[in-house]
């Protein structure tokens, strides 16, 4: 017996030491000093690669039946991942001193087209029309159409309430803990944008609020302030689903907030005719799909069964086409994000980045898990769409951003800005516009000790020197 018990233990012993080395392997890789921003990059741009093929898997055939066209809306998208990488790569570049200087700018020109957009949509209700145009202008409730270029100002708003919050709540300190200090300027501004948002799109409010939360949690704010501020939340969110009424992005009449959140707890039997027949569809395209789905491009239901197959909903299209792998993938992928998100803000000494890091990774991962939570029946459906995959230009171009700004802090880190800056710079890095992060200081325990001896001479000669003088 003891015989037989010898090759199992050796097998034992070769698995433990072989996970071991794997441990330690991936230790030293993630030990590396670029490796915050390599994962950043290589996650967010798996993701748009993903994002790019999915849209044109969602949208081929409905492009083919309106012109024949099946990379019509696959072209659109990759132009406006064109316009995202050169927004990622300008602000990967940029150092945070700029950011602070940008942010009231974004902010205010964000809340000045979103107050223009409220503005169109208020005079069309008036005269009881659901477009109101303006020369090349109209509006589309959520989004401003100006020629042929579509504009959605939340998405850009998130970016713009992130570094001026960041700002303000970094410039106040540790006064920060005082309700005067932390109710002025920054409540009014974030009640203000609750109300301009979370009128005609509520998905987008609570990704506003988990931005905001975000912040103030990576700021140490006590228990007790978000306490009252969940409290304010879930009141200001009750009066935003009773004030809901008029049409809904599926039609939906009367108050489809409260409609949507009670044929959430109880669904009713035939949903054909109500805010649950998004969901069915998706649990069916899920369902479908199995472990490793039907193949991509072979998925059925976005044959005009699944409503916002390629924005809202384009997480059931990869589970029918994907499968469950395919999911597990993307999940893992936003994990990713979410982990060098995190690491890059606890490796960062400036307050600002520091906030501005961890928000931007509660956006990415609060919103993903928004999104993909209502496609698959945990939450109500919100209507936001899911980070880098979905169809939407205005959304893919303020992700990428995001991920630039990001990108620019992992390379602000001590150990990277060093390795950056001891190494030689590439031929494509001097002839495009590649400035290197500032050199870290070092800190005085590191500093080079002056000998006992080495002091004395100096001040020996310091005094010779005087007495000469």
């Amino acid at each position: 017996m003891g015989e037989e018990a010898k090759p199992a233990k050796a097998a034992a012993q070769a698995r433990r030491s072989l996970f071991d080395g794997g441990l330690a392997a991936l230790r030293g890789l993630l030990a590396r000093p670029l490796a915050s921003y390599y994962l950043l990059i290589s996650s967010a741009g798996l993701l748009l690669v993903i994002g790019l093929t999915m849209v044109f898997s969602a949208t081929g055939p409905r492009d083919i039946a309106d012109d024949g066209n099946a990379f019509a809306a696959l072209a659109k998208q990759g132009m406006f991942a064109a316009i995202g990488l050169v927004a990622f790569w300008v602000c990967q570049r940029l150092p945070a001193s700029t950011f602070r200087a940008l942010a009231r700018p974004v902010l205010g020109i964000s809340i000045a087209v979103l107050l223009f957009l409220n503005g169109l949509n208020a005079l069309a209700a008036v005269r009881g029309v659901t477009v109101v145009h303006l020369g090349p202008i109209q509006n589309d409730k959520l989004w401003l159409h100006i020629g042929s270029i579509q504009v959605q100002p939340s998405e850009f708003l998130k970016l713009g309430l992130i570094l001026w919050a960041a700002d303000v709540i970094a410039r106040k300190g540790p006064t920060l803990n005082q309700w005067r200090e932390l109710a002025m300027p920054l409540f009014p501004v974030v009640a203000l944008l609750f109300l301009l948002v979370g009128y005609e799109d509520l998905g987008t409010m609570l990704i506003l609020l988990a931005i905001v939360v975000g912040l103030l949690w990576a700021a140490g704010v006590r228990m007790r302030v978000f306490a009252s501020l969940s409290l304010v939340g879930l009141v200001g969110i009750g009066g935003l689903i009773a004030a809901a009424s008029g049409t809904g992005s599926e039609g939906e009449g009367g108050n489809y907030r409260f409609a949507r959140l009670l044929t959430f707890f109880n669904p009713p039997t035939n949903c054909a005719d109500s805010g649950c027949y998004q969901g069915i569809q998706a649990r069916y395209a899920i369902d479908n799909g199995g472990w490793f789905g039907v193949g991509l491009g072979e998925g059925r239901l976005k044959w005009n069964w699944l409503p916002a197959a390629d924005n809202d909903f384009i997480f059931a299209v990869i589970a029918e086409e994907l499968g469950v792998m395919g999911c597990v993938v993307v999940l893992a992928l936003f994990g990713v994000i979410a982990y060098t998100g995190l690491r890059i803000a606890r490796r960062i000494n400036d307050p600002f980045r520091r906030l501005v890091a961890a928000a931007l990774t509660t956006w990415l991962v609060a919103q993903a898990l928004v999104n993909i939570g209502g496609v698959v029946g945990l939450i109500p459906i919100t209507g936001v769409p899911l980070p880098f995959i979905s169809d939407g230009g205005s959304a893919l171009v303020a992700n990428l951003a995001g991920v630039g700004i990001l990108a620019s802090f992992a390379r602000a880190e001590p150990d990277a800005a060093r390795a950056l800056h001891a190494r030689p710079p590439a031929r494509w890095v001097r002839l495009l516009w590649a400035p290197l992060p500032p050199m870290p200081s070092a800190p005085a325990a590191s500093r080079p000790a002056v000998p006992a001896a080495g002091r004395a001479t100096r001040e020996r000669a310091g005094v010779s020197g005087e007495r000469r003088r």
